[in-house]
């Protein structure tokens, strides 16, 4: 089995995409390929060395290291919101392409049908956190919002590299299935993110868990989802420390 891979993982997805009729969602996959693409070549970045998994409503990408985490947390981010309103001002209403954009890195591992990691599944479960959703929903006249890892923020954002505006970044704590952990939103174009109150409190850090030791493997009784636990587990099975490894892909 190949060693895993470090990866920058980006994860677009199309806002209110199921209450559409089919050719409409047609136009739209195209147009959120098109516009992804788009903000990759403006900024200089080889789409072709992506690696894209498809996820109907939404892309997720493993960016190789060759790229730039503060091109990609920047630059990136102001070119795909220039290409979706491009696009907002030839679309009717019915066809409205807005997204949530996660971005978050970590390892990465192919197995012989797809690309599994830790990594992966917090990407996807960062770009559909309800707090993301109830962003981008008072955001009424923007095309898109972004939600960062409190990784990558503390690595890039903070130090409010070029095209970054650190206090434009607000924090929130993501709670779902497997994950507890603070990340941050931005809205391009905002001082704030709406719906964000920027005098309330700050997020704690999640609280430790216990960590009795052990291993266990097998497949979830929720979803089917393979997983592999190494290190500590609690005696229902579900990881408080050590890797897992589950499938990729949407999880809702």
């Amino acid at each position: 089995m190949p060693y895993p891979t470090f990866h920058f993982i980006l994860v677009v997805d199309i806002e209110g995409f199921g209450r559409r009729v089919v050719p409409v969602q047609q136009s739209l996959r195209k147009a959120m390929y098109e516009v992804v693409r788009t903000a990759f070549e403006d900024v200089h970045l080889d789409w072709d060395t992506v690696i894209r998994l498809d996820r109907g409503d939404g892309i997720l990408m493993l960016v190789p290291t060759t790229a730039n985490s503060v091109v990609l947390a920047g630059a990136f981010v102001r070119a795909l919101d220039d290409a979706l309103r491009e696009k907002a001002r030839i679309y009717t209403a019915e066809h409205q392409l807005r997204m949530r954009v996660a971005l978050h890195q970590g390892n990465c591992q192919q197995d012989a049908d797809g690309w599994v990691g830790e990594a992966i599944n917090t990407t996807s479960r960062l770009v559909d956190a309800p707090q993301l959703r109830a962003v981008l929903a008072a955001a009424t006249r923007s095309p898109m919002a972004l939600i960062v890892s409190d990784e990558i923020y503390r690595g890039v954002v903070r130090h409010g590299f070029r095209q970054i505006e650190p206090a434009s970044f607000g924090p929130v704590l993501i709670e779902a299935k497997e994950l507890r952990e603070r990340a941050w939103i931005h809205v391009p174009g905002h001082p704030y993110p709406p719906g964000i109150d920027p005098a309330g409190p700050a997020p704690q850090d999640p609280a430790p868990q216990p960590r009795p030791t052990g291993q266990v493997s097998g497949r979830s009784q929720a979803g089917g989802e393979r997983f592999v636990f190494h290190g500590n587990v609690n005696v229902e099975g579900d990881q408080v420390g050590g890797n897992k490894i589950v499938n990729g892909g949407e999880h809702r």
